[in-house]
């Protein structure tokens, strides 16, 4: 019997030191706990996480507003009438989460902020700060929220710089300026080669060699880039952009057109963007034998202007044609920097009836007028250098002035006053601008240094 005793003895031992082991690990201490939990969650973050995706804005159009539709095609589905939170989709600007999501078209529209809905197929999304998302330069990612989601940062993309291959303003509004872009790259070095390629019913880049002596105006059709390479110069003949869209003109001499532009953007053409270029005539032929070096007018709509060159006339460039053209409201949108303007009486420029954003541009030896503002049209300033003008800004002229803002952020060296006879507007473009543009100080050495073809 004493050696079954002695068997319990020991069973009932190591019963009770087991009991104790386990009662030991299941009470760990709390911070014990904690740091376990910690790791464990961390290590499945690490397994689980998703990487956040870009989206493609190239198919994103406009909806109403603020807002833009995309059809993403997603693995998730979205928000319905019977569920409408049922999406998990998150979306990111640079890496900062927007939102809020799953709210109501019409607070995307109206509001914007960042708002989305992930709807059936479709997304409804607004930026952070109401620009066009298309063209902010900013990237935009999502995550659908299938895993423990976790989105990778994005650095911010500057837009373009004063030799990028994409405008910043109105040409980058509601749509892109891409020119030929799509087509094949040809050069031409004489006029009639020139004229069948700026008429050919393809999208096409254009380079120019030479020099190409001509009258009258070359027709352009939709989808063009013109590029002059080195030494290329239009001289007595110049572009005729009507009733088209989607036309760069980059790198390009044009002077002396007699009785026409060097560049006429008419009959609403849109998504233009002229780039570089250096425009002139002569001061001694009277105001009548040339038109404006460059022309904005009929309907025209979303134009960039940018690091021109427009020198030795007595009218440089028209936006809006005529007080009594009122099929001009709602058009002329224009944005003009980084321009050169020098020996110019007037039209530096003037503008009727549109909206029209002037920033970094440097006016040198006017003897009329700078920027002129008239028929209600409604101009922003930001930084730009006036000197020798005698009167910089102007509204008190044709039938009705227009409105200005900005005005105090300019410098004024060696010029009379401006002319402004009514109160400052408020209105500020909304694409992004401000990342690229200078002090008025260092305006004159980056504008001399850089308007102008750019080789």
């Amino acid at each position: 019997m004493k050696p079954e005793n002695s068997l319990k003895r020991k069973v009932k031992m190591s019963t009770l030191l087991l009991a104790i082991i386990l009662f030991t690990q299941c009470h760990k201490s709390n911070e014990d706990q904690l740091v376990a939990n910690v790791n464990e969650i961390s290590a499945t973050s690490t397994a689980t996480a998703e990487v956040a995706k870009t989206l493609v804005l190239s198919s994103a159009t406009k909806d109403a507003g603020y807002a833009y539709y995309l059809e993403p095609k997603l693995t998730i589905t979205g928000d319905s009438p019977t569920k409408p939170s049922n999406s998990t989709l998150k979306i990111y600007e640079n890496g900062k989460l927007l939102g809020a999501a799953h709210s109501l078209h019409r607070d995307i529209r109206n509001v914007g902020k960042g708002k989305f809905s992930h709807w059936d197929t479709g997304l409804y999304f607004s930026s952070s700060d109401n620009s066009d998302p298309r063209t902010n330069g900013r990237t935009y990612t999502y995550t659908t929220g299938t895993t423990t989601a976790v989105a990778a940062p994005v650095a911010q993309t500057p837009p373009a710089s004063s030799t990028g291959s994409s405008p910043i303003g109105f040409a980058s509004v509601d749509g892109s300026t891409t020119g030929g872009k799509a087509g094949k790259t040809i050069t031409v070095s004489n006029l009639n080669d020139l004229k069948r390629a700026a008429v050919s019913s393809d999208p096409l880049v254009i380079q120019i060699s030479g020099s190409i002596t001509g009258t009258g105006m070359i027709e352009v059709k939709s989808n063009k880039t013109f590029i002059g390479l080195e030494g290329a110069v239009l001289n007595g003949t110049g572009l005729s952009i009507w009733g088209v869209s989607n036309v760069i003109v980059k790198n390009l001499k044009i002077n002396k057109v007699v009785g026409a532009d060097c560049i006429t953007i008419k009959g609403g053409s849109n998504h233009v963007w002229v780039d570089h270029c250096e425009l002139w005539q002569d001061r001694t032929h009277g105001w009548d034998y040339y038109d404006e070096l460059l022309e904005v007018t009929d309907r025209s709509d979303y134009v960039t202007i940018s690091w021109n060159e427009f020198h030795d006339t007595n009218i440089a460039l028209l936006i809006g044609s005529g007080d009594q053209q009122t099929t001009d409201i709602g058009h002329l949108r224009v944005t003009l920097y980084g321009n050169y303007f020098k020996n110019i009486s007037e039209r530096q420029p003037c503008t009727r009836f549109g909206y029209m954003h002037c920033f970094n541009n440097y006016l040198a030896n006017g003897s009329g007028y700078g920027i002129g503002v008239t028929m209600n049209a409604t101009v922003r300033t930001d930084n730009n250098y006036f000197e020798g003008q005698h009167i910089p800004i102007y509204t008190e002229f044709n039938a009705k002035p227009g409105v200005v803002s900005g005005a105090s952020t300019n410098i004024y060296k060696n010029c009379g006053p401006n002319i402004i006879s009514t109160s400052a507007s408020s209105w500020v473009p909304s694409y992004e601008y401000k990342s690229v543009l200078i002090a008025a100080a260092d305006v004159p050495a980056k504008v001399l240094s850089e308007a102008g073809p750019n080789y």
